[in-house]
């Protein structure tokens, strides 16, 4: 039974990887501190926030599918971010892709909860 947005399992994936981003992005460069970093950070915590706000407003099931749509976005915004970070070689290729399989399981779990919320 659901009785919080912690108890959605895309939450609890998404607060997680943004945690290990938040690890990842700390070995960054100094000078990616208001780059690349900030961005990977930004992007990575707002999906589990998108979730928990939009289960606030639930009583309007549009209005948390629109944040559900902002945490999709913010997501496939990480797959960008991780590509750079591979290419500028501030991450291995096999991380990369690791983080990026997870964050398709994410926006794919997103994408099924928005469309099945009533």
């Amino acid at each position: 039974m659901i009785q919080s947005f912690r108890d959605l399992e895309v939450y609890q994936e998404s607060y997680q990887l943004a945690i290990e981003m938040y690890q990842i992005s700390r070995s960054y460069p100094q000078e990616e501190r208001y780059g690349l970093r900030s961005q990977i950070q930004r992007a990575s915590v707002s999906i589990p926030l998108n979730i928990a706000e939009g289960y606030g407003k639930q009583e309007s099931a549009a209005e948390f599918k629109r944040y559900l749509r902002m945490a999709l976005g913010s997501a496939n915004e990480i797959e960008v971010l991780l590509d750079l970070s591979r290419d500028l070689g501030y991450l291995e290729a096999n991380k990369c892709a690791e983080l990026q399989e997870r964050y398709i399981t994410t926006r794919k779990r997103l994408y099924r909860l928005a469309e099945h919320w009533h």
